[in-house]
């Protein structure tokens, strides 16, 4: 009988361990363990970061860190930490916490348009992912990259078209690089190339042409035209003549840091640099700022026509007049520069 009683404790002694060692288990890997109220909470994991910067993180949107740790450690996650981000969504268990952390590397979009230096685009792009301004500086101004690549310092902008990227949070500054570049050579088809060869012109001049009629006219119908008149004048082997890189010349001189320029006078046409295309004929040996792909393409199809002259229209904001002689072309400037002068508008 006793035999009986010894025998009938051990099984419920065990069945009591049991039901402490599966409600522990339970507990441990799959009671909600969140502590914020929002939907969801992101968390970013720094390349080479250990388990201890991850449970420095994560500590803040959880209800019981320890609990975490001890699964942490039976899945080895511990030791098995990887960079990027991640996703942790309300009432989630500590079972899908690491197991997201440990295969549910989340892309970022990355997004930039119209930068006016590498400098600008570095530090735009790398406010949206680990890797810092430096290190994309020091793969954009790469001089065997560019070489390589047919680029210049002064033109390498032209590479980066302005868009929406998915990389991963962490995708380091170099495969960035490569996965831009890639965008660039699928911009450029075998049709864009037989449309710029036909213009005499190389895929970077098209985009240092397109900055330049960007920065003329933001209005979309327009920018055709005005590439129009710009290729009359280079086969004419006319100088382009354009205000926007005589403003592009002034800001590179230290009389121009942190000013705007309203109104283009004489004494700009005189600044000596290679973008002033008063003095120099031909195209700048660089973009003044990053095209839209529709600014390259409206000089891929540029306007032919007779037009070899523009200036403002006052009566309509944004547009411009044309016109085939520079008599005419004169009457409409002085339109445009008595308008300047009744907005009080001087320099």
């Amino acid at each position: 009988m006793n035999l009986k009683k010894t025998a009938l404790a051990i099984v419920m002694l065990g069945l009591i361990m049991i039901a402490y060692f599966s409600f522990k288990i339970y507990s441990i890997m799959l009671v909600p363990n969140t502590a914020f109220n929002s939907k969801e909470a992101y968390i970013f994991i720094s390349t080479g970061a250990t388990y201890s910067d991850v449970r420095s993180d994560i500590e803040p949107l959880l209800l019981d860190i320890e609990k975490f740790d001890a699964l942490a450690k039976q899945k080895k996650y511990n030791i098995n930490v990887k960079a990027g981000r991640y996703r942790i969504a309300r009432d989630m268990t500590n079972n899908d916490i690491i197991n997201n952390l440990r295969s549910q590397n989340l892309a970022v979009t990355v997004a930039f348009n119209n930068q006016h230096s590498l400098g600008l685009l570095a530090q735009r792009i790398s406010n949206q992912v680990e890797a810092d301004s430096l290190s994309l500086m020091g793969v954009f101004t790469d001089s065997l990259f560019l070489s390589s690549n047919a680029f210049s310092k002064e033109s390498a902008l032209a590479m980066y078209l302005p868009n929406s990227y998915e990389f991963f949070w962490n995708t380091s500054a170099k495969k960035i690089r490569s996965k831009l570049q890639k965008a660039y050579n699928i911009f450029w088809t075998s049709n864009r190339k037989q449309k710029a060869k036909a213009m005499g012109l190389t895929p970077v001049e098209v985009s240092i042409l397109a900055a330049i009629v960007q920065e003329e006219s933001k209005e979309l119908t327009e920018q055709p035209r005005i590439a129009g008149v710009y290729m009359n004048r280079l086969k004419n082997n006319w100088a382009l003549q354009a205000d926007p890189t005589l403003k592009f010349a002034a800001y590179q001189t230290k009389a121009y840091k942190n000013k705007v320029i309203k109104r283009v006078l004489n004494k700009h046409k005189k600044i000596e640099s290679p973008y002033n295309t008063y003095i120099h004929t031909g195209l700048p040996p660089g973009l003044i700022a990053m095209p839209d792909l529709s600014a390259i393409d409206a000089v891929l199809n540029f306007e032919s026509h007779s037009y070899f002259y523009f200036s403002a229209d006052p009566s309509r904001p944004g547009f411009h007049r044309f016109a085939k002689t520079l008599y005419a072309h004169n009457a409409n400037a002085r339109r445009y520069q008595n308008y300047l002068n009744q907005q009080g508008i001087r320099k």
